[in-house]
């Protein structure tokens, strides 16, 4: 599933984010969606979110279990 859609990015979901930081590197920080911080419907660079943990960054990949 895409993390460029809002629509596919729900509360609660756990998912894969790139921080601002570590958008040269392309590390990926896992955890899980506490709030969605992008107003518009999509993004192409992905959702920005914040996790539980407080990390804020844009959703790489939703992960499926």
């Amino acid at each position: 599933m895409e993390g460029t859609k809002k629509d596919n990015i729900k509360k609660g979901m756990k998912v894969r984010i790139v921080q601002k930081q570590d958008q040269a590197s392309g590390n990926l920080t896992e955890g899980i969606v506490f709030k969605i911080l992008t107003n518009s419907v999509t993004h192409p660079h992905g959702i920005k979110v914040m996790l539980e943990s407080g990390i804020v960054g844009r959703v790489k990949e939703i992960v499926v279990e």
